[in-house]
């Protein structure tokens, strides 16, 4: 009879690692990536299942991801770390293994409302908000998406008129991270000279936001409907580096850039909860990992998260480089979000009945990913970007 203890190791780093990914990392790459991963061990994995089940995302971490430099990463000077793309990607993926929420909070404030500001604001606007940020003493949102805009942007109704020398802005935004607990908002809106975004204190009378619940999925994290009600700000609230749609887009794909290794961490988190389970629960006199059929279910699971995480790196590596086209983060985007959905659905098949409890992880990162793959771009607008790519014929209308 095959026990438990005559099993092959399994305690290999990543996703049940089959390549020597860490081979691939440089010593700093590893020491942050560890260092993030410790942090969620000890921090996250002990406590998502109640916060999951509360619908509560825990504000009280903030300060911790403020201090291991996560907050605005990626960005250059003004307190930010000053990472590099890929040691954003590996905090990504170990902050998502604990839970999507956790990662969408750093992209949120980082790949957003930070990456905004720091790309299109003013001296003084990056001056004000960006070294609190950075500290985890001021959140902020990013009000781009509509009730009836969300993959067709352009198509916003939110307006801002001049009025003298302020900006009135009113409209509606919905699904946007942290609003309720936000303390300044940068909102796109149409002007009679183009879409242009503004940097809005949250406390400026007529902005009210408001949680959407109940939600089943993304529950250990907050999005909320936004109601801009003539909300007066001066003249210097305009991000004035950018006009257009370029401004907003040049952020989504640094989110986009995030969720390329978020959604491999949910999948190997996934993977490795089945797996452990798989080695322990005992069926028919052995344990579920010595038949055939859980075999092949482990190694498809395992190919596919290696591959992911492959993929990342060399979209990071890219990034770094600055040869990264932008069609190469739709790809990674639409594949890495397909897999691990697929991925963490078959992972919870091998728990059984046991796997529909919060105390496992596969099928609340099943969840969490089915937000992952509709927000950034859904799967149809990474599709159809890819096609154009290929065939030089936009498809989107």
């Amino acid at each position: 009879m095959t026990t438990v203890d005559s099993l092959p190791d399994s305690s290999l780093p990543g996703p049940g690692d089959l390549i020597d990914f860490d081979g691939l990392l440089t010593a700093e790459e590893i020491t942050l990536r560890d260092t993030v991963r410790a942090f969620v061990a000890a921090e996250i994995k002990p406590n998502i299942a109640r916060w999951y089940e509360d619908a509560e995302f825990p504000l009280e971490i903030v300060p911790q991801l403020a201090k291991l430099g996560l907050l605005g990463m990626h960005l250059e000077g003004y307190g930010c770390a000053g990472r590099s793309a890929v040691e954003y990607g590996l905090a990504a993926a170990e902050l998502e293994a604990g839970d999507s929420g956790i990662r969408t909070f750093v992209s949120v404030q980082g790949s957003l409302a930070m990456s905004a500001i720091h790309k299109h604001g003013s001296e003084e606007q990056k001056q004000r908000w960006l070294p609190a940020m950075a500290a985890g003493e001021a959140i902020g949102c990013f009000g781009l998406t509509e009730p009836t805009a969300g993959s067709d942007p352009a198509g916003m109704s939110t307006f801002a008129r001049r009025d003298g020398g302020d900006w009135v802005l009113s409209g509606t935004k919905r699904w946007i991270g942290l609003a309720s607990v936000a303390q300044v908002a940068v909102i796109w809106a149409q002007t009679d000279g183009g879409i242009r975004g503004f940097v809005v204190p949250t406390d400026t009378p007529g902005f009210t936001a408001t949680p959407i619940e109940p939600k089943l999925s993304m529950r250990a994290s907050i999005q909320c409907d936004v109601t801009l009600d003539d909300v007066r700000v001066p003249a210097d609230a305009v991000l004035p580096g950018v006009v257009g749609l370029k401004g907003p887009f040049s952020c989504l794909n640094e989110a986009r850039y995030g969720i390329i290794w978020g959604a491999m961490g949910a999948a190997r988190d996934a993977f490795e909860d089945a797996l452990a389970y798989s080695r322990t629960r005992m069926q028919f006199d052995k344990p579920l990992a010595g038949y055939q059929l859980t075999q092949q279910k482990l190694v498809d699971m395992a190919l596919e998260i290696n591959k992911g995480f492959l993929l990342a790196l060399h979209i990071g590596r890219k990034k770094d480089a600055g040869t990264l086209g932008l069609h190469q983060i739709s790809l990674g985007k639409l594949n890495n979000c397909r897999e691990a959905i697929a991925v963490c659905r078959e992972a919870r098949t091998l728990l059984g009945g046991n796997g529909i409890t919060l105390d496992y992880s596969p099928l609340r990162h099943a969840n969490n990913l089915e937000s992952v793959r509709t927000y950034e771009g859904t799967d149809e607008v990474h599709t159809l970007i890819l096609g154009q790519h290929l065939t030089g014929i936009p498809a989107f209308r």
